[in-house]
Order: C-alpha cells, then structure tokens, then sequence
C-alpha cells in the first residue's frame, strides 16, 4: 500500500473524523468523537488522551478507540480491550453474478437494528446506516443478512462493516457474497477496501484472505466509560 494511504489506516478514527467523516465530528480540536447516533468511534490528537474524557456524556455512555495500543485516560474506565487485525483489499473478487442484493434504506432501518443486535457485528447505533450503502438479503420478507461500509480515514479509503448474518442461515456463502458486492460498488468508485477482524476470529480471517483481503497490522480497541 502507498504509504499516504498508510498513514491514514494507522488511526482511522481520527483520519476519518479530522478528514472525510468530520462533519459527523463532536468535540474539539483535542479530541473528536463520532455523532453518537452513528456509533461509539473517537480519537484524541497526540498527547491529548486526557481529552477523551470529556467526551462521555454519563455513566452508560461509552467510546471506542482504535489505535497501536490501548488507551486509559484519567477519569474514565477501561471496559475492555480487544486487538483487531486490519487488513487491506489487494484483488477484488467478482461478485456471484446470480445473486441479487437489495439496497436498503430508512425504512429497512427496524429490520437492520434487529438483525444488528442480534448478531454483534461491531457497534451499532440509530444512523449506523447512513454510513454508506447497506445491501441486504430478504427470505420471505424477513431481513437474513447485510452488509455496508463505516469509516472513510483518507482519500480512496473506505472500510467495509456491519456484515451480519442470521444464525439460521449461516453456512450459504452470503457474507462473502455480500462483502464481495459492496467491495464491487468500492471498486467502481475507484476506493480501496479495508476491514478489521477481532485478531482471534480465525474463520472470518480466513474468509477475509480468500476474497482478497492481506493483514497490514495490528490495532488495539478500547472501550472507555465515565469513571
């Protein structure tokens, strides 16, 4: 990867709400988060840490950092920590030219929280949707999977998330079709894709590999509440 975009990945929060996402931006120039609405994401400048407690509203409120290492400002509390591996599109594979995904919208918004929630595929929130497109998979009227992007840190970077799938129709190949088609829609756009995976999820890894995907590095997510 060329190291600009590089620089960018290596703390996409505050890249993506310093840049391309800061209209989305709550805080000040020490330390930014993301609209809570669309999820617990934020970054402080460097040397600022300390910053990140002013951001928690009260004591059920939360944020999220992702960095080259964990974080404990003053004033907060850690409430867990996980290492992510980033990884990085180097070939895009074709979509499945016979399956066919709906673009979902506003009012898709209930069915996606509910297959959110009940999956966990990263954090989740009312506006998660407006991220970016979202496509889904209806059987019989019902919701079974989806996938859309999150975090754009940099020009040409774009980050794939939310992809879910209901239990009961897991083993059908639908994340990787589904990644496969908004990887399709990023291509298009002329934007490079990348992801994170909980470093210990060995099957998604594997799936991420096979559709294209190489590790760039390692990152550590911290989960900080109000102390």
């Amino acid at each position: 990867m060329h190291d600009t975009l590089a620089q960018y990945l290596d703390r996409p929060a505050w890249f993506a709400l310093t840049g391309p996402q800061s209209a989305l931006a709550q805080g000040s120039p020490a330390a930014w988060r993301i609209n809570p609405g669309y999820g617990p994401f934020a970054a402080a400048a460097p040397g600022h840490n300390a910053a990140l407690a002013g951001l928690l509203r009260d004591h059920d409120d939360e944020i999220w950092t992702v960095e080259d290492n964990g974080v404990s400002p003053p004033d907060t509390i850690v409430r867990k920590t996980a290492v992510l591996t980033q990884m990085v599109a180097q070939r895009y594979a074709e979509p499945d030219p016979d399956q066919t995904f709906i673009l979902l919208g506003e009012t898709d918004v209930p069915d996606m929280t509910a297959l959110a929630l009940a999956t966990r595929p990263g954090p989740w929130g009312p506006l998660t949707w407006r991220y970016g497109p979202f496509y889904g998979l209806r059987h019989e009227g019902r919701l079974i999977a989806m996938a859309g992007e999150r975090l754009r840190p940099g020009p040409g970077l774009v980050e794939v998330s939310g992809v879910c799938t209901d239990p009961a129709f897991r083993g059908q190949g639908l994340a990787r079709k589904l990644i496969c088609h908004v990887m399709a829609g990023h291509r298009a756009r002329g934007l490079t894709t990348f992801l994170h995976s909980y470093a210990d999820n060995d099957g998604a890894i594997a799936l991420y590999r096979a559709i294209g995907f190489v590790e760039r590095s390692q990152r550590v997510v911290t989960i900080l509440g109000k102390a």
